[in-house]
């Protein structure tokens, strides 16, 4: 089975990029995210047409995320648990049915700049560097209980993370950035100490990875990324993995996002 993730950087704006990928790569299920759109606006026939059950999470003009998929969704859940006031449209949750099934959970993880910090270096209380951590820290208990259904489950997406300098080609230029603060990486690396296996690093350990280039100062051109786009395995999924890769080519292609796809290949 092949599960891929994608930041598109809006829906409307990729409507040829992203169907020509689809029938290129041809993943089983796909977790987007930055629909940037209502459900009722998202182009369900673009991708019903080629055979994906689709499911929508979304929200007008920011974030959003979907779930395309070839294989049946059963017990569809949207937003992220902790925070009943939390109305921005980041997380959505799924099982895939095949012949094992496997619980998929798509991410839009906050940017959380500008970090906004107090005297005692303390995120600012209702800043966005703030969100981001309290939303971190709500990820974390959703992650325990993915765990403990003792079940294959991934949570992948857009983090929003450069776990290590190597994830980027500058990483000097990060590092008083919200993806690359110390309190940021902490945070991502307490959800691998739970027991995840982050799935591009099992696969590939030396640097120059990128999944993400700024459309600004010529950076694709010069190959100025970062590796912020991620799959985190359960153990039990870990133990399926077969492959992960960057779809880096997309990025050159005609009206890119300014992320590529990420995807896994899991023996399901």
């Amino acid at each position: 089975m092949k599960i891929a993730t994608f930041n598109i950087n809006g829906i409307k704006a990729r409507a040829q990029a992203l169907p020509a990928w689809l029938d290129d790569a041809q993943p089983d299920v796909v977790l987007l995210q930055e629909v940037k759109s209502v459900d009722e606006a998202f182009p369900r026939e673009l991708f019903e047409d080629r055979g994906y059950n689709v499911e929508t999470h979304g929200q007008k003009g920011f974030n959003g995320v979907a779930i395309l998929s070839k294989l049946p969704l059963e017990d569809v859940r949207r937003g992220l648990p902790g925070d009943d006031d939390d109305v921005q449209a980041r997380w959505i949750e799924a099982t895939v049915v095949g012949k094992q099934a496997l619980r998929v959970c798509g991410l839009y993880l906050p940017n959380g700049n500008p970090v906004e910090l107090q005297d005692d270096g303390r995120p600012e209380p209702g800043g966005k560097y703030d969100y981001k951590l309290r939303w971190m820290h709500r990820l974390h208990e959703r992650a325990k209980q993915l765990l403990a259904e003792d079940a294959p489950a991934l949570m992948a997406g857009d983090y929003n993370i450069i776990p290590q300098a190597e994830d980027a080609k500058r990483p000097e230029a990060w590092v008083e950035d919200a993806l690359h603060r110390p309190e940021s990486r902490a945070a991502f690396q307490r959800l691998v100490n739970l027991g995840f296996t982050e799935a591009f690093r099992a696969r590939h350990q030396d640097a120059g990875h990128y999944s993400f280039w700024d459309y600004q100062a010529g950076a694709w051109n010069r190959d100025d990324g970062i590796r912020i786009d991620h799959f985190l395995l359960s153990p039990q999924a870990a133990d399926l993995l077969m492959d992960c890769q960057i779809d880096k080519h997309v990025r050159g292609g005609d009206k890119p996002s300014d992320h590529v796809p990420v995807w896994v290949e899991l023996d399901l």
